[in-house]
């Protein structure tokens, strides 16, 4: 990343906070992860997953405010569009279902999607096959601080 870009983004940081009300504890799921960077280069490092359940928590929030919504939780990069009236192009749909997504899909990511209208459950979609090993799952992970 270039460091115009760099400084672009931090530059965005504070405007793409969680939303008021929405948990901003890190906990989730330490796991080891394989990233293809290219086809000789394929590490594995290690990655914070957040606990699915606290994810849902954040896209039911967001939800209820009904407001597009960008920015960064639990450490990776979310959004959520409300659902509108308009028909989505190329489809059969007769309105556009609300959405919520975390994460990278190539990493790890979560999304979920009002398909059926904003009073119904929504459908939920996981990509976590570049998972190789469990570290630490089922427990919160506490920050530890330390000082130079």
């Amino acid at each position: 990343m270039s460091y115009p870009k760099f400084k672009e983004l931090r530059a965005g940081e504070a405007a793409k906070s969680m939303p008021r009300g929405a948990m901003s504890k890190i906990s989730g799921n330490l796991a080891l992860v394989k990233i293809a960077i290219d086809s000789d280069f394929t590490p594995i490092v290690p990655v914070l997953i957040p606990h699915v359940r606290d994810v849902r928590i954040l896209a039911h929030q967001l939800h209820r405010g009904k407001k597009d919504w960008q920015g960064i939780a639990f450490g990776w990069e979310a959004e959520y569009h409300a659902s509108k009236q308009q028909k989505p192009p190329h489809s059969k749909m007769e309105f556009t279902p609300a959405e919520f997504w975390i994460g990278d899909s190539t990493i790890w990511g979560f999304s979920m999607m009002w398909e059926d209208g904003d009073e119904q459950p929504p459908s939920e979609s996981l990509s976590d096959e570049n998972i190789v090993k469990k570290i630490q799952w089922g427990r919160s992970i506490k920050p530890r601080l330390s000082s130079r």
